[in-house]
């Protein structure tokens, strides 16, 4: 117990002088770091708002009142002392906008950790770094710094973490790195380094962590790496390396991360991997490795395996096999072969598998439903025959269950109807018969269901109705008989009906035309009846519609969705007619019919005589005074969508006859109002809320110009909207136009525009990638109908950020068709250059010629203002030449929001090369917008994965 006492005594003090920091700390170091402040761009930082000089009370330490007259930089935000000296700084998202030409590095002698972490800090790294010998951390991580890393960083023996991650610098790795002897932590990924990675790293032997990953880095991996006995994780992904796995990796014991992906890599993986009994994950795709799969599971602890896109081909393992610590799984896109009953074991804790596009063969194994945690199987396109096991329907767990392109015959199990958490279910391309178990109905969550190719008999249930949230529903090629349930009508999401194929009967329900979000529905090849349902004639334009080889008859209906159809999508129907090239034209009457008319009217006339003339003498007095009253209230009714009920007076109420209080947006053509119908005093108003539509409208009042130019855009913009129904187009309600204003009533769109969006951090940071990429791809669908489904085709010839309108679900909205073009075949040429600088294609430099590639330029520009989160600038002709070799994706990203995921990542990698194509200067070679924005809706195949 003395004991205790003195030394509670001795150390007391000690641990005060660290409590209580000396107020006389060197007022050298807090001049430097108030001179490298004042060089910041943003010297009034709030964050930083201690860095000043204040008199420092120290009563504290003497017991008398005192002040110093220099500052005490040990007080400052992220600053902290040893010996009233500066040895630490964390100055990690302090919003320093600045370079690092003027940080003190020769005054603070004694920095031992320096975190400068996640700023806007640009320019190189000064040489003079390597001179804070006492350096145990630098974190100068997600920055802007740009130049190569100094060879001087190789003096800082006291180094253990070194942070130069996400920036942007270039050259190769210095090799005097490798002499950092205590160095533990390296991480240099995400820059534009290029050139080997050193041997020299081999030596630097304290290291635990060496991440290189997204560079240019090339050559070999150097064997040298084998000597890192103490490395745990690996990263090397996305860089150029060649040749094949050193096998001295396999020495390195500690490993529990290697990650090579997406390089150039080749040769045979080596058994020697095998030897690392503490490695958990183990990702190669996407390289060229060839030959078999050694044993990788030595430690029985491996959990993710991910070498899908390789060139592997023989069985699996026998440690795979074995490897019940599994999770994460991804053979497909190679040549793997063998029996799929013997090939795999039993996983307790596996969640994801896909073993797609190779050669197994052989039945599903029960062993499956022993993988209680299962969510996604996929075995689609191998040579597996055999019946689906019952026994799946006990994994509660599953979303994906993907069984298509095999050999697989018999009954779908009504057991898969237990599977209550299933979104994805593809068995087409098999051999599966009898009827369509009723249990299926009880998929509530699904949304994608795809039987198709198959020899599915019986009628189709109508019980499929009751998955709600279906959006897609192929059942073609099968022998499915008797009617179309009318209950299919009520999936309403559904976007992709198809039934082709099969042997169906009776007449088309009317109620398929009623389904809102229908894009493609396919009735072609069966036995249906009778005439093309009125319903039909209220669907969008943007349907895809294919009732070809059945016997149906009548016309055609007068609506957009077939005004536009083929006659290929028609033909096989003998009694059909209508006016589409290659039908039959429909006859007015029948000229039986006429004559029995003209026989009866010759008879009737001379017997009603005098009481006819008189009746028709007083209803063309009728007429006339009928026609009077509404001339003289032509000019103030609005046509509009409800039947001439909304007025031109309601629409001077409702905007307070277009107070600027109401004004929400101004353009080049006019000035946008938002309008509030009132319930209580228009029938329009009524009539929408009924309909359960909004009671909100903009209205678009068209500039005062001359009379002439302005007739011309108010009705060039009344002919695009008024004929064209599609989701990513703003939908018109109606317009008026007399001596004093003309506009256009249409849908509010409460996100407003794309650029607002863009260009306001708060909204900016709410768009994510996935968000950022639907915009994109209703952008696209929606020029592409205007280009590819309209005739004569339109050329909006103003695409822009501006008239981009996201609704609130984000939405786009193609608005604005104030320049709106229809192309003739015998004319493209206009006298007048219309769209918004920085859109505009090339070519309209110097001819007027306007195609539909002009659009196509316009959505390259906006693609990469998406992406990046303004306008690509001056970085467009940079961009046109992208590839991996010239141009980071890091470096077109919008830094507001985190960085994409791997699955994000290579998406925007696709998005980035469609917009280089749109954006070739020769516009012969840029693709049409039907390419495009079928690329945007078929994802790149890794697309939902988690591979990292």
């Amino acid at each position: 117990m003395p004991k205790f006492s003195h030394f509670r005594f001795f150390v007391s003090p000690f641990l005060l002088f660290f409590i209580y920091p000396n107020p006389a700390c060197s007022s050298t170091e807090a001049n430097a770091l108030l001179k490298w402040k004042a060089s910041f761009e943003n010297p009034n930082n709030s964050v930083l708002n201690s860095w000043t000089f204040e008199p420092v009370n120290s009563t504290k330490f003497s017991g008398h009142p005192k002040a110093t007259a220099s500052a005490n930089p040990c007080n400052w935000y992220g600053v902290s002392c040893i010996y009233g000296s500066v040895h630490g700084l964390n100055l990690t998202n302090a919003s320093i906008h600045a370079t690092l030409y003027k940080f003190p590095f020769t005054s603070l002698q004694n920095l031992t950790y320096m975190n400068l972490s996640n700023n806007q800090i640009y320019g190189s790294i000064h040489e003079e770094m390597g001179n804070l010998i006492n350096l145990v951390e630098v974190d100068m991580g997600s920055n802007m710094l740009t130049g190569s890393i100094p060879p001087t960083l190789g003096n800082l023996d006291q180094l253990q973490i070194l942070h130069l991650f996400k920036n942007k610098l270039v050259g190769s790795i210095p090799p005097e790195v490798g002499k950092l002897k205590s160095l533990q932590r390296l991480n240099l990924g995400t820059n534009n380094l290029t050139g080997p990675i050193p041997a020299s790293l081999g030596e630097a032997t304290s290291l635990i962590i060496l991440r290189l990953f997204d560079n240019r880095l090339s050559g070999s991996i150097p064997t040298e790496l084998g000597k890192l006995k103490s490395l745990k994780r690996l990263c090397l992904r996305r860089n150029n390396l060649t040749g094949p796995i050193p096998i001295s990796l396999g020495d390195l014991s500690h490993l529990n991360f290697l990650s090579l992906p997406h390089n150039k890599l080749s040769g045979s993986i080596p058994s020697e991997l095998g030897k690392l009994k503490k490695l958990l994950r183990l990702t190669l795709y996407r390289n060229r490795f060839s030959g078999h799969l050694p044993e990788l599971c030595g430690g029985g602890v491996l959990e993710r395996l991910v070498v899908h896109s390789n060139r592997l081909s023989g069985p699996i393992p026998q440690s795979l096999k074995n490897c019940s610590s599994l999770v994460r799984v991804r053979f497909e896109r190679n040549r793997f072969s063998g029996n799929l009953s013997e090939e795999f074991g039993v996983y307790p804790i596996l969640a994801f598998i896909d073993l797609s596009d190779n050669k197994f063969f052989g039945e599903l194994s029960i062993n499956w439903n022993s993988s209680k945690q299962l969510q996604s199987l996929k075995v689609a396109r191998n040579n597996l025959t055999g019946r689906i096991p019952p026994e799946f329907g006990n994994l509660s767990q599953l979303r994906l269950l993907d069984l298509s392109s095999n050999k697989l015959y018999g009954e779908i199990p009504k057991e898969i109807g237990k599977l209550i958490s299933l979104l994805e279910l593809r068995l087409n391309d098999n051999q599966l018969s009898r009827d369509i178990p009723e249990e299926l109905g009880s998929l509530s969550k699904l949304i994608y269901l795809d039987l198709s190719r198959n020899i599915l008999t019986g009628q189709i249930p109508r019980y499929l109705a009751n998955i709600r949230q279906l959006y897609h529903l192929n059942l073609s090629n099968n022998y499915f008989i008797q009617g179309i349930p009318i209950q299919l009508g009520k999936l309403i999401l559904v976007s992709e009906l198809d039934m082709s194929n099969n042997s169906l009967t009776g007449e088309i329900p009317s109620e398929l035309g009623k389904m809102s979000s229908l894009e493609m529905l396919n009735l072609s090849h069966n036995h249906l009846f009778g005439l093309i349902p009125e319903s039909f004639q209220e669907m969008p334009g943007s349907v895809n519609i294919d009732i070809s080889y059945n016997d149906l008859e009548g016309p055609i209906p007068n609506s957009k969705s077939f005004q536009n159809i083929s006659i290929e999508q028609l033909q096989g129907n003998k009694r059909l007619c209508g006016n589409i090239s290659g039908l039959q034209k429909c006859k007015s009457k029948n000229p039986e019919t006429r004559n029995g008319r003209k026989l009866i009217l010759m008879i009737a006339i001379p017997l009603l005589g005098a009481p006819l003339l008189l009746f028709a003498s007083v209803g063309l007095f009728i007429m006339y005074k009928l026609r009077q009253g509404n001339s003289m209230n032509e000019d103030y009714d609005c046509l509009t969508i409800f039947n001439r009920k909304l007025t031109y007076k309601d629409i001077l109420e409702a905007t307070n006859e277009f107070d600027e209080a109401f004004c929400i947006g101004r353009g080049g053509c006019g000035s946008v109002y938002k309008a509030r119908l009132s319930f209580q005093n228009t029938v329009a108003a009524r009539r929408l809320q009924s309909s359960s539509e909004i009671a909100i409208v903009a209205v678009k009042r068209l500039h005062s110009l001359s009379e002439t130019v302005n007739r011309k855009a108010f009705l060039t913009e009344i002919r695009a909207l008024g004929e064209i129904r599609h989701r990513n187009i703003v939908k018109l309600y109606g317009f008026c136009s007399n001596d004093q204003h003309s506009f256009l009533v249409y849908e509010y769109l409460d996100k407003g525009s794309l650029a607002k969006a863009l260009s306001i951090d708060e909204e900016a940071k709410t768009l994510n990638w996935p968000k950022r990429f639907n915009i994109l791809k209703g952008t696209a669908h929606a020029l592409s109908y205007m280009h590819h489904c309209c005739l004569p085709p339109i050329v909006h010839r103003d695409i822009s950020s501006n008239n981009i309108l996201l609704d609130s679900h984000y939405e786009a909205h193609i608005s604005d068709f104030g320049t709106a073009k229809f192309l003739k075949s015998d004319s493209s040429n206009f006298s007048t250059l219309a769209g918004t600088y920085g859109y505009i294609a090339p070519e309209l430099a110097y001819t007027m010629k306007v195609t539909e590639k002009c659009d196509v330029y316009s959505f390259g520009v906006l693609a990469l203002e998406v992406i990046k989160g303004k306008h690509p600038g001056d970085s467009i002709q940079n961009v046109t030449n992208f590839s991996p070799g010239n141009l980071q994706l890091k470096d077109l990203l919008d830094q507001r929001i985190p960085y994409p995921t791997r699955e994000e990542e290579e998406v925007l990698m696709s998005i980035v090369e469609i917009a280089t194509k749109c954006l070739h200067s020769n516009p012969h070679l840029r693709p049409t917008m039907e390419l495009v924005s079928d690329i945007l809706m078929h994802p790149p195949p890794s697309q939902g994965s988690l591979d990292k």
